[in-house]
This record gives structure tokens, sequence and C-alpha cells, in this order.
């Protein structure tokens, strides 16, 4: 992991978000780019010397030795960061989003949602609730993904969760399918599993896991509620617009407290 960009707003969400995108830098001596992007015409003198400070402040918690650099660009959020991505070349966006305790939900913006759409670098979603001082914890080792076990078009598309994993004390990645209860799983299924748990070993530490549901969010929701050991979830996006549409806004449910990586199979 090379490049890794933060859009951010100036937000809470998305200040907490670039505190995970300054923690995996940290550990795994990556270029960190600090974003924010203004509509066309907006002056640019004091976001500028919010992003002074910003920087000051994150070479203060995370290191003098932290690369980091600060941009302001004008346009919109999703042209900018596909104008930044060719330029760049990053291997993650982190971006941030607020949880809804009331409503018991991950209600993730229209702005996140239309990344994870039109772009094809993983993005970590980090709930304003998540902190990024669980991945410093042992306790918080567990990570899940979420698969339905069809074939990957790209085997590389995990390679930035084996990434993030091996910056994580002492991993354990769990593959976790769920399907209904009395169904089976068929043979390329089977060798599809064995092939994602081939990804992580022997580095880290690889079980399957299998939840039995009508709903595939509840079944997840189910497992996430039984390891509080979980420190991230991970899901894999084939069909940008109805997979996001479906899995990555309303029904993204209860677990506002857990970062979500969103990767690409295309």
């Amino acid at each position: 992991m090379k490049t890794v960009i933060a859009p951010i707003d100036f937000s809470g969400a998305s200040m907490n978000a670039l505190s995970f995108a300054a923690e995996l830098c940290r550990r795994g001596s990556a270029r960190l780019l600090v974003m924010n992007i203004l509509k066309d015409g907006e002056s640019e003198s004091d976001p500028k010397e919010k992003l002074k400070s910003i920087e000051s402040n994150l070479k203060k918690t995370f290191g003098t030795d932290l690369n980091c650099e600060m941009l302001v660009v004008h346009g919109d959020l999703v042209s900018s960061l596909k104008e930044m991505i060719v330029i760049q070349n990053p291997q993650l966006i982190v971006m941030g989003t607020k949880g809804a305790s009331g409503l018991k939900r991950i209600l993730i913006g229209s702005n996140t949602v239309n990344v994870l759409a039109k772009t094809t670098v993983p993005v970590l979603v980090v709930p304003e609730a998540a902190k990024f001082e669980n991945f410093l914890l042992k306790d918080k080792n567990r990570i899940v993904l979420a698969t339905d076990l069809d074939t990957l078009a790209k085997m590389d598309a995990l390679d930035i969760l084996k990434k993030i994993a091996l910056l994580i004390v002492e991993p354990k990645v769990r593959v976790l399918n769920v399907r209904p209860r009395n169904t089976k799983i068929d043979f390329l299924k089977k060798m599809e599993r064995n092939a994602l748990l081939s990804i992580f070993n022997p580095e880290i530490e690889s079980e399957r896991i299998t939840v039995f549901s009508s709903n595939v969010i509840s079944g997840i929701n189910y497992y996430l509620n039984k390891h509080s050991d979980t420190g991230l979830v991970a899901m894999i996006a084939r069909d940008s617009g109805k997979l996001i549409q479906k899995h990555f806004t309303r029904e993204m449910a209860s677990h506002t407290h857990l970062p979500l990586l969103v990767m690409h199979d295309a």
C-alpha cells in the first residue's frame, strides 16, 4: 500500500475517518493525501489554513515521520477523485459517514455511494462512531469477509484486505457465507472458498464460517453480534450500482461502530 486518499469536508465524520487513514499510513509507511474539495469559485484561503492546522495535528498524533500532503481542489467529489486516481494511483480511499443510532443503521450519504459506484479503487467507509484506536487493540482483530462465494474475476481484488490485515495485531480472517437453511454450496463455490482462504494463509489465521439465514444482511449482523472482537467488515462489490444501492445504504444495519471495506471485482 503506497498511497491513501482521504477526502475531508472538516465534519466530525470525515475527520474521524482521517484518523483511520493516518493510522493505516503510519503502520504501512504509506503516503496520505488529504483532499478538501471546493465548489468552483469558492475561496481557498480558509480551507488551506484549516489543512495546515490538520497537518500539524496529524504529525503530533501519529509522528513526524507521517508522510502526508494537503490538497485543495475545485469541482465535485466524484470527478475530483477520478482525476486524482489517475494522477496518484491510490490503493485505498478512506471516507467517513454518519451513523444514525436511533435508526440503528449506517446511513451512507449519497457522496459515499457515488464514490463506491463510480470508482474501482477500494473504499474504507468509516462510521463516525468507529475509533481508530481499535486498530491498536488485540481484542478487535477479527476481520469478517462477507462473500457470496461467486468466482472472482480478479484474485488480486483482495490484495488491499490482506495488506490492511497484516497491519492489525494478530489478525484473524473469517470468510463468511450466508445462505438459506437446508441448502448446500456447489463444487465451484467450495473451490472459491478454498481459494479465498489460501489468499491469507499462511501469514494470517483464516477460517470459513457459514450462517444460515434467508436475508444476507441479517445473517451478517447475526454473526457480528456474536463476535465483539470484530474490527473490520469487508465486502466485494461486483455490480456497482445495484449491489451498492442494496447493501451499502440503509440495509447495512445496526453496526454503526464498524468500518466497512468495499472492494471491487471489475
